[in-house]
């Protein structure tokens, strides 16, 4: 094999064949080109049969490409090779050894809502109200528990103690995994933790895995949990020939079970293992590589790589302090415009953020500005289900003849309408030729009428509370209420933010974010409208929506989690700021949780190819109020000398608040620029200023009123203050970014 494109730390990767490896690749490192060789070498050098290698990853799209990439460059016939993920490898296990669990062949693997189904119906069995314990809960308790490892029959683990302590939950998964086993069926996470069963009670059926396959692969080996971990250690245990790659400063999947620990604690497991460090970078201007080492530098939890790259050192970081969430949308428009200007394609621009909600305004700018997008790895937003469910009740409200919002949302929540009573009201909207809701109307105010449809009781006092709220909701419209109101009674007297709100997984708290940015969306649209209603803001919606085309050159949207192994010559990074990047919650939840935001934060600098913005608002609309957050601990964390820090004064006449509330725009200046907006570049200043806020200070804020200075730390541009207010109620606030005012 010549191994001519290969540079010496990828060749000594791929020629260390036995005994247990782990290859650290950092990010834009040539990794997959790197594993690909390796296995190309196993093939033709050393002669070793397809049948007895084993790669896993986590996808079946990376999988494919693996598979596709060595077809292309071997002429091995690799028919007979295992690339397959995880959940895929462990189900043909179980389905070629199902006797020894007491499973059939043809047992069935469930999926999330099979799984909710069952855990639905042991809540009713033991009498337990979905309000009171939330099913979603209790699937995110179970899933815990397999992410970890654990089976029954084992000891539990000290991970696993922990969380058992919760007796009601720990039944409810006992009684759930003997549910399954009755109906012949696996759960997803089951599919891992049924081998692992399998392995530990049958020493002979491990041997036999273990004598197969002589060399296993593990692809993203920082996103494996402590089951999967497990599972590689079991399979590799006879032979050694172990091989992992991953980046522990890419591992970014905590909250859907991955265990940073694997990486890091490797060595321990497998103390004659050899490391590898493959460090250049091939993706990236050096200007970006090396601000984004810096950053990931300051994390503790991390084996320790110096990244590097030959690549020209290209434009400087553009760090951009907009006004509002509008201005900074809008600033991501005009900056898009004069790429496309330059002859730039949209394919190789793209738009990050931390949370799917954020991507509202910005999709806004980018149907004003006429460009076409995609949404990667999630939904317009628009078009997710949570926002189409409340835009339905908001329909029925306008227009009572709307009878397909109604048959959307009368049974969201659920109400007892079965797909039967459904049916019914249905037929005899028909027979009486009137809409759905005037139907339910008569329902509701002659039911003696309609006793031939045999609705329940339940289902008639459902009937009547939405129909309530319907003709409450239309006296707040024709008293010309804003439309955020209206929204507000929908939401909270529907029981659809209740519903959310016991759904305590990522998903859930996801969802309630959107529904906070379409609350938000309301109160921009009652700011730029002179008579604001709903009738005009579903229109405004809907035609906005009809403007978007479809094409192959597109701008991308996407999380930062969504952005993982893409890569882009432009990138915005948009809403870099505390409580959003890093997330509240990680800043509640302490060191552990900010250096795995951290590592997001590397991940989506690191994304980059030849130009990096990473913008900040100073006032940002969240739940329909202006919440000042402040730019990101993690800006600051960029050395100055790989960045421009630009202002960026909106062309918008109309902001969430007066300019009156900062200093940092100042309306009188022109910073001219016939292409978009306008910017400056801050001078850093040397001399630090006393603090202008000491302890014990009486202040005013515009929001939450008079308060007492607790503490203060920094000055200057970083002074921070603690506040406790009036209420009670405690604060911490940049006091460049908050609207304080001493009395």
């Amino acid at each position: 094999m010549n191994f001519d494109y290969l540079n010496e730390s990828q060749k000594q990767a791929v020629l260390q064949t036995d005994g247990p490896v782990m290859i650290l690749a950092g990010a834009g490192s040539g990794k997959t080109r790197t594993l690909v060789a390796r296995i190309q070498f196993l093939l033709e050098e050393k002669n070793v049969s397809p049948f007895q290698v084993l790669a896993v990853t986590f996808s079946n799209k990376a999988a494919r490409e693996m598979r596709e990439r060595l077809a292309s460059n071997t002429e091995i016939n690799i028919g007979a090779l295992q690339v397959t993920t995880f959940h895929a490898f462990c189900a043909k296990v179980l389905r070629m050894e199902a006797t020894y669990l007491g499973l059939s062949k043809n047992f069935t693997i469930y999926d999330d809502g099979e799984s909710q189904s069952i855990i639905k119906a042991l809540l009713a069995k033991r009498g337990i109200s979905q309000k009171e314990l939330s099913p979603y809960t209790v699937a995110s308790y179970v899933d815990s528990i397999k992410n970890l490892g654990h089976f029954t029959g084992i000891p539990l683990s000290m991970d696993v103690e922990k969380i058992s302590e919760d007796r009601l939950l720990w039944g409810l998964y006992l009684e759930y995994e003997s549910e399954l086993l009755r109906s012949n069926a696996v759960d997803f996470g089951g599919l891992i933790t049924g081998v692992l069963n399998l392995f530990h009670r049958f020493p002979e059926v491990l041997l036999k895995y273990q004598q197969k396959f002589k060399y296993v692969l593990v692809d993203e080996y920082q996103d494996t949990n402590r089951a999967q971990f497990n599972l590689i250690q079991l399979l590799s245990s006879l032979t050694r020939n172990i091989c992992v790659v991953g980046d522990e400063d890419q591992s970014i999947y905590s909250w859907r079970g991955a265990d940073i620990r694997n990486i890091l604690e490797y060595e321990k497991v497998f103390p004659d293992s050899t490391l590898i460090k493959l460090e250049q970078n091939y993706r990236s201007s050096k200007t970006i590589i090396e601000a984004a080492s810096q950053v990931i530098s300051k994390n503790i939890a991390r084996k320790g790589k110096q990244m590097w790259t030959d690549n020209p050192d290209g434009d400087e970081i553009k760090i951009v302090e907009c006004k509002d969430d509008r201005a900074e949308a809008e600033y991501v428009g005009q900056q898009i415009r004069n790429l496309v200007n330059k002859g730039v394609s949209l394919k190789d621009v793209a738009v990050f953020y931390r949370n799917n909600a954020h991507s509202r305004v910005i999709e806004d700018s980018l149907r004003k500005e006429k460009f076409p997008y995609r949404v990667i790895a999630g939904i317009k937003f628009y078009d997710r289900k949570e926002i189409k469910d409340m835009i339905s009740y908001m329909r029925v409200v306008v227009n009572k003849k709307d009878s397909l919002a109604l048959t959307r949302i009368i049974n969201t929540p659920a109400r007892g309408l079965g797909a039967t009573s459904l049916r019914k009201i249905e037929d005899e909207a028909v027979r009486l030729q009137l809409s759905m809701f005037e139907l339910v109307e008569k329902i509701v105010e002659q039911p003696a009428d309609f006793k031939h449809l045999t609705l329940s009781a339940k289902v008639m006092s459902a009937l009547s509370q939405l129909t309530h709220l319907i003709h409450e909701v239309l006296v707040l419209e024709s008293s010309e209420a804003p439309p955020s109101q209206s929204y507000e009674k929908l939401l909270n007297e529907s029981g659809y933010l209740e519903l959310l709100r016991a759904d305590k997984t990522y998903e859930g708290a996801a969802r309630i974010e959107n529904l906070e940015e379409l609350m938000s969306a309301l109160k921009q649209f009652e700011e730029n409208e002179e008579a604001p209603s709903l009738v005009k803001f579903l229109e405004s919606i809907t035609l906005d929506t009809t403007t978007e085309q479809e094409s192959g050159d597109s701008v991308s949207l996407m999380t930062v989690h969504g952005s993982k192994g893409l890569e882009y010559p432009y990138v915005f990074l948009v809403g870099v700021e505390e409580n959003i990047f890093p997330s509240y919650k990680s800043l509640e939840n302490g060191p552990v949780a900010i250096e795995e935001e951290r590592r997001l934060f590397y991940v989506a600098m690191t994304r980059a190819m030849r130009q990096l913005t990473i913008s900040f608002a100073q006032g940002r609309m969240l739940w329909g109020s202006l919440k000042f957050n402040g730019p990101s601990q993690f800006i600051y964390e960029i050395p100055d000398s790989y960045y421009k820090w630009i202002t960026f004064q909106t062309t918008m006449k109309k902001s969430h608040f007066d300019d009156s509330q900062f200093d940092d725009f100042d309306q009188t200046k022109n910073y001219h620029d016939d292409s978009f907006g306008s910017e400056k570049t801050y001078q850093t200043k040397k001399v630090k200023p006393l603090a202008n806020f000491p302890s014990g200070s009486k202040l005013l804020h515009t929001l939450y009123g008079e308060g007492t200075v607790l503490d203060s730390e920094g000055t200057g541009a970083d002074e921070k203050v603690t506040i406790l207010f009036r209420d009670g109620m405690r604060k911490k606030f940049m006091v460049k970014f908050a609207p304080l005012q001493k009395i």
